[in-house]
Formats: structure tokens, sequence, C-alpha cells
């Protein structure tokens, strides 16, 4: 089905925001949503993690910085940060980046089908300040370096594998990527407040070792039309990338990024925008904007990791803000799924699903200390609707 684009205002929990709204054609337009009708209703009271659920959600910790993960001998990485979920059997995987620097690279944590944890360890050492990144279709995680001219590796989520350093995606500064295996391309955002959005294009899909750097090129309004230009100097020395290519369009500070249904969505978090490009008709657009609030207090702030459920909800971490992992659902309310209390020092990061979407992971990258030796991994477990 095709769908339609729209800006109106939604009021949720006693909150309003206009969007950018993916409405399915020939659907009627819907009046604006009351206080706690968004699909799981209000905020409970915090459990014994802080966290404010909705009914019928439960969350357990998972790990925690500079401690033993539970059932193993495995001390958790510090400050926590961009994660994903891989079946594995009839169980599964969740890595997750480590934003500090030096020393960061990423870990990750193996489940039973039961939810079970059987074991946990090291995928990725040696880097610098691996904040997000993103899975590959071929069963990769792609971590990636939030520093000047960092890399993009691509490593093995069972530990096997060694990481592979893959310049060809070019080198700045590295935010978070997403596949489209429909066009077999590489998205990839850039943390500066005058970043730019990339595709990287494989010679051979399935293989990151060489392949094409393009940079969108549009105009400098919140919606149009776009085009892809190749960047000249991937390696970005002694010219940045973001600046090689005239009329590249600048984005203020690009974090999370994900694909589905020929849509990519992106944050930019120096303007807390949510972007929706249209691949299909090579079209770009605002799906939130806080500077667009009519009244009342933005529902989402602090934009940040970005990740997608089966159902079609976008849940956008936040980077500070209230401290909530916000839902975005395709018929546009803007709600708090979930807020973590007495953490405001801190960052929600690496939200990811479970392969049978049952089961929601994500860190508090600093926790209750504010310090990147306090971060600490959740599971939250109830019935998403899918």
């Amino acid at each position: 089905m095709e769908r339609r684009t729209f800006l109106r205002a939604t009021a949720i929990g006693g909150t309003s925001a206009v969007f950018g709204g993916t409405l399915w054609r020939g659907a009627a337009y819907a009046a604006p949503a009351q206080p706690g009708t968004g699909p799981y209703g209000a905020l409970g009271s915090p459990d014994a993690n802080g966290i404010r659920l909705p009914s019928g959600f439960t969350s357990r910790v998972i790990a925690r910085s500079g401690q033993t993960v539970t059932g193993t001998s495995y001390t958790w990485h510090n400050a926590p940060d961009g994660g994903a979920c891989y079946a594995d059997g009839t169980g599964w995987i969740y890595v997750s980046n480590s934003e500090i620097n030096p020393s960061g690279g990423a870990s990750a944590v193996r489940f039973s089908s039961s939810g079970a944890i059987t074991s946990a360890y090291r995928i990725l050492s040696g880097t610098r300040q691996n904040c997000a990144g993103g899975r590959t279709p071929w069963n990769t995680w792609l971590s990636c370096e939030e520093v000047d001219r960092g890399y993009v590796y691509e490593t093995d989520p069972w530990g096997t594998n060694a990481a592979v350093q893959r310049p060809a995606m070019g080198r700045f500064k590295h935010e978070a990527a997403a596949a489209d295996p429909v066009r077999q391309v590489i998205y990839l955002t850039e943390d500066e407040t005058n970043g730019r959005f990339y595709r990287f294009v494989p010679t051979t899909w399935g293989s990151l070792a060489s392949g094409t750097l393009q940079v969108l090129v549009a105009g400098t309004a919140t919606s149009g039309s776009y085009t892809w230009t190749t960047v000249p100097d991937p390696d970005g020395s002694p010219t940045s990338t973001r600046t090689q290519v005239s009329g590249s369009k600048s984005f203020n500070g690009g974090e999370g990024c994900h694909y589905a249904d020929d849509k990519v969505w992106f944050t930019t978090k120096g303007d807390n925008r949510v972007w929706q490009l249209d691949l299909t008709a090579n079209t770009y657009e605002l799906a939130y904007d806080d500077s667009l609030v009519t009244s009342g207090t933005a529902p989402l702030t602090g934009v940040d990791n970005i990740t997608g459920s089966s159902s079609g909800d976008l849940y956008v971490a936040e980077d500070g803000g209230s401290m909530d992992i916000c839902l975005i659902t395709p018929d546009d309310v803007v709600t708090p799924f979930l807020r973590i209390d007495g953490q405001s020092s801190s960052e929600i990061t690496g939200p990811a699903f479970s392969p049978n979407g049952t089961r929601l992971y994500f860190s508090s990258q600093r926790g209750t200390t504010g310090s990147s030796s306090g971060g600490i991994t959740y599971e939250v477990t109830g019935p998403f609707r899918s």
C-alpha cells in the first residue's frame, strides 16, 4: 500500500508535537489523539529498576559496566551504546558498543530460547569511541567510531571471526548505519553540526571490502527531492568528506538510522528532528520536529538511537530529555513507551528487539552515577504488538 505524508499536531500524555505522519492512503484523516491513547497506555510507577513501563511490561538488568555478566566470567564494558540482536539457533545474541576513547570496541551477550544468559564475550577491541552502528543482512555488526576520520568495523556477533576495518565506507565521525537490501546499499550518519547523510554502494552486495561512498544532495528546505553524488575522496584527508561535494545537504548532528519498507529514518540531535527518506520517490521530509510543537511540552527531546518493530512502530531513544524511549506509530502517535527515573545525567542507547519481537534491549550509558563506568544494560519483556 502507498503512504501519504502530512503535518499535524498530536497530543499524547498531556503534550503535543507536530510531525510528518505516514498514514495509509485512503484512510480518513484522524482527529488528534487524546492523552493516554498511545498503543500501550500510560506509564506506570517506577519498578525495582527505576523504569516506568506500561501495564503488562517488566524489566530486568542484563549487565552493568565493570561487573561480570550474570552466569558468566565476562566483565561488561563501560559506556554501552549502539546495539542489535541476532538469531542464534533457538536463542539470540545482543551486541553492544562501548563509547569510550581509547579502548572502545564492542561486546555480546548470548541468550537461550528461554531468555537465560548463556555467555558473554568481546567481539571488537582496540578501537575508539564506538558509538552506534548497524546490522547487515548477512548477520555482521557494523561498529562505528565517532571520532574525526573514524572507521567502520565489520564484526562477528558470534566472536569467531576477527573484526575487519572497512575504509571504503569513508573516514569521518561515524554514528549509525542501516542496510537497505532492496537497493543493496548501507546508509550512514555523521555526528557533526554540519554532518552529511551518506550511502555506501558495495561493489558486491555481501562484501564491504570495496565500493562507492555517496552523499545526499538536496536543497536547504526541510522537504523536497534529493540525489546522490559520489564523494571523490572517502579517506577524508586533507578535505573532509562532508565538504567535498557542492550542494550536499547539511544535517545538524546525525545520530540513529533505521531502514524498513523502502523508507529510511534518521535522527539529528542538534535540532531534535527525525527525518524520513522515501527511497522509491526520492524525496525527504521531517517525520518529527519538536520546534513545531504547538502547545505544551514536546514528548520527544534529545533524539538519538532509533529502531523499529514488526508493527511499523519506531522507537527513538533520548539522549537526556526525560530519559524516555518514545514511540512514533504508523498512525502518527508520539508517546513515551518507557522512562528511566533517577538517571538524568545519562542517556538511553542501543534499543534493539529480540528476533521474535517479544523483548527490547537497551542501555543507560552512564546509569545512576553519571560516569561511563556506571552503564546499565536492560531487557524489557511484554505484549509488544506485531
